[in-house]
């Protein structure tokens, strides 16, 4: 076998492999005597039909499948060999074609494209500035969450027509560009909190009963994609395509009746003996973590949008919208791709700055930083269902059993990732320390 590589440009090649029938002639008929074997044909046993037979009737499809290993092989050692540093996979170059008889097979020749990642010189300094945002608490945050907390163990009364804060038990039925029923569509039965929604949203229903329908905007639902597929009950990713009406057939109403902020109530939110301060100072403590959460999402957006604007890290374009073609699981046309490619260009140009921190050794994972992150993730959901945290050296051997998990220890490595990335650009940039209104934080949030 051989294999040449010609450079087309910095950041495309092309890799020739001449293939012989010492490369693959042993393959083949190891393969073709593993399909005699298991054929039954009429009028001989299974494991008995000629070799010749076999030969004819899957002696093509057995060498495709056997000279696709064997490029598959030689192409990923050559990569390795060569420490080439690609994007996407090598696909069959489009203007060379393959050489070779299939019907009476000897030498062949096989043409791949490759895409080349760009050289990347990553620096951060204080020169670097970027906008960290908080999200100032203030005491109507407060009061609502204590009116959702009372609501939480309120008591609810089924009602016949609808007031502001009731939840609605019903049907999303999606519309087409008419406002008709697509009978292709989604259709969804879940609850609606009046509360959680759109305030506008949340307006039309008001004084309907059960059998009314509201035909509304699903975008306007809620301020992310994630919010939105959790109350529809729909996926993530089928969010992203809506892009007509909705409507919600109203099968049930029903009205929460808050509990009183007494001494049971209190009592039972953190114990014997609490007062209203020690509440809202909980409250006060627990939204501030869980803004922080997002404040550290929204810095790490303003990270990869300036970096990205930095360093422009250069991408064989052509070559990787054809990858999208040839590779993606379902049909996709190169219209589509055009359109999407933005957006997964940003984010390829953000990866490729990312590791190029991680080669430099910017950012560094050390095995016990998976182990705690994961302790901690466990230990957090805990608290949440109300039970006592394992002793120490309990929740660390659950720790290891989860990250055995090959998948479970990928999602933790992403998180913890991004922890270092934020404590990396803290400590080497200009932070400029931002607190805004709940408010303000969605509309940047949405603007990202």
């Amino acid at each position: 076998m051989q294999i040449t590589e010609e450079k087309i440009s910095d950041q495309n090649a092309l890799l020739t492999i001449a293939i012989s029938p010492e490369d693959y002639a042993q393959k083949f008929d190891r393969a073709l005597k593993g399909y005699q074997k298991q054929v039954s044909m009429p009028g001989f046993r299974t494991g008995k039909v000629p070799m010749g037979v076999v030969k004819k009737r899957y002696g093509k499809s057995v060498l495709v499948e056997e000279l696709n290993k064997v490029l598959n092989q030689s192409i990923q050692q050559y990569i390795t060999d060569k420490n080439l540093q690609i994007l996407g996979s090598p696909i069959p170059a489009s203007d060379r074609r393959e050489k070779g008889d299939w019907d009476n097979p000897s030498d062949f020749e096989f043409v791949y494209e490759l895409g080349l990642a760009p050289e990347l010189d990553v620096n951060v300094s204080t020169k670097d500035q970027f906008d960290y945002h908080t999200i100032a608490v203030d005491d109507n945050m407060i009061e609502e969450q204590i009116g959702r907390m009372r609501r939480r163990y309120g008591k609810i009364e089924k009602v016949s027509e609808v007031e502001s804060n009731d939840m609605l038990s019903g049907d999303f039925v999606e519309l087409d560009a008419q406002d008709e029923v697509n009978s292709s569509g989604i259709f969804t039965s879940s609850t609606l909190t009046l509360e959680s929604i759109d305030a506008e949203v949340s307006a039309r229903f008001v004084g309907k009963a059960e059998g009314d329908e509201v035909i509304f905007d699903p975008m306007k639902l809620a301020s992310s994609h994630g919010d939105i597929a959790r109350i529809m009950g729909v996926e993530h990713e089928q969010v992203h395509h809506l892009n007509t009406n909705f409507k919600f057939i109203i099968r049930g109403i029903q009205r929460m009746h808050m509990a009183d902020l007494d001494k049971t109530f209190l009592d039972r939110m953190l114990g014997e003996g609490t007062t209203e301060t020690d509440l809202r100072e909980k409250i006060r403590t627990d939204l501030n973590e869980n803004f922080k959460k997002d404040s550290d999402q929204l810095f790490r957006r303003d990270i990869s949008t300036k970096m990205v604007a930095k360093h422009q890290p250069s991408l064989p374009d052509t070559f990787l919208k054809r990858w999208i073609v040839l590779t993606n699981e379902k049909p996709i046309s190169p219209e589509q791709v055009e359109q999407d490619y933005y957006v997964y260009r940003n984010g390829l140009q953000w990866q490729l700055i990312f590791n190029s921190l991680i080669k430099q050794k910017a950012i560094v994972i050390e095995p016990e930083s998976l182990i705690e992150k994961t302790k901690g993730i466990m230990a957090a959901q805990y608290s949440q269902y109300g039970m006592p945290t394992p002793d120490d050296d309990e929740l660390t051997e659950t720790a290891r059993k989860v990250l055995g998990n090959q998948e479970e220890a990928r999602r933790v490595m992403d998180m913890v990732y991004d922890d270092k990335l934020v404590a990396f650009i803290r400590e080497n940039a200009t932070v400029n320390e931002k607190s805004v209104s709940y408010d303000e934080f969605v509309k940047l949030a949405s603007e990202a």
